[in-house]
């Protein structure tokens, strides 16, 4: 048999305009002296960057296995790249759905034995050799010409290289969690451990349709306030689990949840009570193309290992564009629609408070109190959400999971991370479109890490 064999595989693909003139690159690395063995680019002509994902890596696997014909499966390659999507499913760990993927994942899996590739995933600065062969490929392609290797300057854009062993991966490519989490056990060495997973719910928030502020609306222009403001720190008491960084022992890779909100529907920009008991209504234009863009980002991230979406038609569209991007399945949870807003759907904030004045001021008082006609109070609507959370959250340890939702679920699920009051939660702003980020530890400790982020939007 051939003497055992290690080389590492770092990959690259680029797509300008996705799909546009794209291009792969990839080079195989001897990890004993962190030295390039081979380079390898091509223009492809239009592709997205998935295809040109899967196209360098498999020009990198084949490469590894030129250099050394007769190791057989004395060979051992262990792959580098900069896209989760291709590490994830090529790790066996995310399903493969989109029909131009199976084909290339079949062909970079045919290269060589299974068992002898491994995958990790790396910061995009950590493949800088590999993105510079790629965007020489597609360089080159826009001047009518294919890459040349004698031509190439990407060795002199790679990261210093040391002579190294490959480490063992371990949980979610790229995941930093781990070390947190540590950190989080040395602060909170002289706490005790939670006895229980969750805290009690408590009422939820209403939605955008009801301004920043607890009685009436804003002055035309004025902005809304923020989580924070005047929400109050909770105090700890005995025998009640510490939240947020003052955690008990490390508890491993917590749940993650993204909270996106729907894309905009004809009600969004008008500012009108649209629930779980109106019309149902579908995306606008503006809101199609903000999932679309939404699905842009979660496809880029390659994060996203599941998607959870509310029943309403808003939630299931923008859900729909996030996971035929990523090649994933849809799971609908009841608990996750809107508030039932009663007699006031469809009708803007100030509409309510001529019609219905005294219950109004009912309702922004108490979380106990529902809209008129029937509907839910935010005390029903914290519950069933936290029920919700609570079954996701059970089966999704060290994983992320994408909840496509509205306004009063993912507020309320902030509030409740935060240990805020019910009042708090008037004065978040939740955009369109907009993305927040709770991550659930298992002894009941949770960490807000966003809100309202509209950046991929613009």
């Amino acid at each position: 048999m051939s003497a055992a064999r290690q080389v590492v595989v770092e990959a690259d693909g680029g797509s300008r305009g996705n799909p546009g003139p794209a291009g792969y690159g990839a080079v195989v690395i001897d990890p004993a002296t962190g030295e390039p063995l081979a380079e390898t680019a091509e223009y492809i002509g239009v592709a997205t960057n998935n295809v040109a994902e899967y196209r360098g890596l498999i020009a990198g696997l084949t490469a590894a296995k030129a250099l050394f014909p007769d190791a057989g499966d004395a060979l051992r390659v262990h792959v580098r790249m900069d896209s989760k999507l291709v590490v994830e499913q090529m790790s066996g760990r995310w399903k493969i759905k989109h029909p131009d993927m199976k084909p290339l994942a079949a062909r970079a899996a045919a290269v060589l034995p299974p068992s002898s590739v491994t995958y990790e995933w790396i910061p995009r600065a950590q493949n800088k050799h590999a993105d510079r062969l790629a965007n020489e490929a597609m360089d080159a392609g826009r001047d009518g010409r294919q890459w040349e290797a004698s031509a190439s300057t990407a060795v002199l854009d790679a990261p210093a290289r040391t002579p190294s062993t490959l480490p063992p991966v371990q949980g979610p490519p790229g995941d930093q969690v781990a070390g947190a989490a540590k950190a989080r056990a040395a602060l909170a060495a002289a706490r005790g451990a939670a006895d229980t997973l969750f805290p009690v719910p408590e009422p939820g928030v209403p939605d955008t349709a009801v301004p920043a502020a607890p009685v009436s609306a804003p002055a035309p222009g004025q902005p809304a306030g923020t989580a924070s403001e005047k929400a109050g720190a909770p105090q700890q008491k005995a025998g009640v689990p510490q939240t947020g960084w003052g955690s008990a022992p490390d508890l491993g890779v917590p749940a993650t949840l993204v909270l996106l909100r729907h894309g905009e529907t004809a009600l969004t920009p008008e500012k009108r009570f649209s629930g779980s008991g109106g019309t149902d209504p579908e995306l606008s234009a503006t809101g199609r193309g903000q999932a679309e863009r939404a699905a842009g980002h979660f496809a880029a991230l390659g994060t996203v290992q599941e998607i959870v979406s509310s029943p309403l038609r808003r939630c299931r569209e923008t859900a729909a564009a996030v996971a035929d991007r990523l090649g994933l399945d849809v799971r609908i949870d009841e608990g996750l629609r809107e508030t039932d807003f009663g007699a006031w759907e469809g009708l803007t904030f100030g509409e309510v408070r001529e019609r219905y004045a005294d219950d109004l001021t009912a309702w922004l008082a108490s979380p106990d109190t529902a809209p008129t006609g029937g509907g839910e109070s935010f005390a029903e609507v914290a519950e069933r959400v936290a029920a919700a959370r609570d079954r996701i959250v059970a089966r999704s340890a060290g994983r992320t999971v994408l909840l496509v939702t509205h306004v009063t679920p993912i507020k309320t699920l902030v509030r409740l991370a935060l240990g805020a009051p019910p009042e708090a939660l008037f004065r978040m702003e939740l955009s369109a479109a907009s993305i927040s980020t709770v991550a659930y530890y298992a002894d009941g400790n949770a960490s807000v890490r966003l809100l309202n982020d509209t950046s991929h939007l613009r």
